[in-house]
């Protein structure tokens, strides 16, 4: 494990997005200590997801949650870390999307502290995309032991019925009230 990335890796992680809207800032405070964030909120022009991001990056501080950027930086200085494949090494948290085996093999090889797996479940953040299921999954997960992370329809109660492969999961309809 990287020295410049928290010592503790998070074991929840809210994925921002559009659809949340106004619910993001509830979700944000629904989230325990030490979970972390995914910002992405690609659709905004520039300067929207940029003021988006540092309103993000301030309650992530107060609440002590791990924040990583997906995309383009929308803001200079310091972050927690980078959500995305690619393979040079970044400071920060590295987290890795893996949709199957090529690409959780290669987030491995780029050296990600956390794979995300997903669909593992059918998600309104791509409908009518084919849903991994359980089994095939787990079997992903076990690529990158201690490093999955469950994505796609998933909450607390869905994410305890998957094993112990996967060492946490992600959310973002999950998170909501």
């Amino acid at each position: 494990m990287r020295r410049d990335h928290p010592k503790q890796l998070p074991r929840t992680w809210l994925m921002t997005d559009a659809r949340l809207g106004d619910a993001l800032w509830a979700a944000l405070e629904r989230l325990p200590r030490g979970s972390g964030v995914v910002f992405r909120d690609y659709d905004l022009p520039p300067a929207a997801r940029r003021a988006r991001y540092l309103a993000v990056r301030a309650v992530a501080r107060r609440r002590r949650l791990v924040l990583v950027v997906a995309g383009a930086l929308p803001a200079t200085g310091r972050v927690d870390g980078r959500h995305g494949r690619d393979p040079r090494r970044t400071p920060g948290l590295k987290t890795w999307p893996a949709h199957n085996v090529a690409e959780v093999i290669s987030g491995c090889r780029a050296g990600a502290n956390l794979i995300f797996i997903s669909p593992v479940f059918a998600t309104a953040s791509h409908p009518g995309a084919r849903a991994l299921g359980r089994v095939r999954a787990m079997r992903l997960a076990a690529l990158a032991p201690g490093r999955a992370i469950a994505l796609g329809g998933m909450d607390k109660g869905r994410f305890a019925g998957l094993g112990q492969r996967f060492i946490g999961w992600a959310a973002i309809d999950g998170w909501r009230a």
